[in-house]
């Protein structure tokens, strides 16, 4: 991974996830963390006036604007004294919605991966809403880029343990070995590979099971890897309490329509992993 780019709003979630992206400097190859603030004025800003009757003047827009990039300096300043020798980083502030700045800037900086607090960071000019998950949603669904989401209270640990929730179905198609070996490198990281197996079939010798069972331990051979088997009635909670349970220090959810990423389009699990995951989440794309 050589470019992250860091979505800061200012709150309490967005510093702690770039603190933990220049903590990760440490433990990856990354050469270049963008810090980007996101600043979308209405136009309906600028040509009514508020209840108040008072109309936004440019004056104003201008200087919050200033003042904006003055906090990413700071925090670039901060961040700096955090970083591996010979990490560069960049300070943006995209006039726009967080999802098009996010969408806009992956491409512009070719970056590798977003990292950003799972509440916070509204583009309202009052700062964030907290509305917990929205725009992790959005951002997972549009991003090009995976994007790795920090829990509010979690402190960056150096990433040992990893869990992979995979269902054994079409593993060639569906696990972006490239994305993987990208993201590992020749790090040793233990993968705790966990399969919710409520039908059991592994313990049936399930013979499709079995196939798709040896694929995933040849396409992960390199890597330090265990196998667990579990039957939890609610997927997802199941699999936060696993990675909890294991102590690992980073949960990586799969793009396909049997991994659990899907149910995190939904509010209410969008909610539920914000709250109560203990550990990064990563969305590989």
């Amino acid at each position: 991974m050589k470019t992250y780019l860091v979505p800061v709003d200012f709150s309490d979630a967005a510093l702690n996830a770039a603190d933990f992206a220049a903590r990760l400097s440490h433990q990856t190859d990354v050469a270049t963390i963008v810090l980007m603030n996101a600043y979308y004025i209405s136009p309906y800003e600028t040509l009514l006036p508020n209840p108040d009757m008072v109309m936004l003047r440019e004056e104003e827009i201008e200087e919050e604007a200033t003042e904006r990039l003055n906090r990413l300096k700071n925090l670039k300043a901060e961040l700096s004294k955090q970083v591996r020798d010979g990490v560069t980083i960049k300070t943006r502030l995209n006039r726009s919605h967080l999802l098009r700045a996010v969408v806009d800037v992956v491409a512009l900086e070719e970056i590798d991966m977003v990292i950003i607090g799972s509440i916070g960071n509204s583009t309202v000019r009052e700062g964030a809403t907290n509305k917990i998950g929205d725009h992790v949603i959005r951002i997972s669904k549009a991003s090009p880029a995976p994007v790795l989401v920090i829990p509010p209270d979690y402190r960056y640990r150096q990433i040992r343990e990893a869990v992979i929730a995979c269902d054994f179905k079409k593993v060639k198609d569906n696990i972006p070995m490239d994305i993987l070996h990208k993201l590992l490198g020749k790090q040793t990281i233990r993968l705790l590979v966990l399969n919710i197996d409520r039908e059991g079939r592994h313990n049936g010798k399930d013979p499709e099971m079995l196939a798709q069972e040896s694929a995933l331990h040849l396409m992960l051979q390199n890597y330090q890897t265990r196998y667990f088997y579990e039957n939890y009635a609610d997927v997802l909670t199941g699999i936060l309490d696993f990675a909890r349970d294991q102590k690992a220090q980073l949960l990586i959810a799969l793009p396909h329509n049997y991994s659990f990423l899907q149910s995190l389009l939904h509010t209410s699990i969008s909610q539920q992993l914000a709250k109560n995951s203990t550990v990064p989440v990563l969305l590989l794309k």
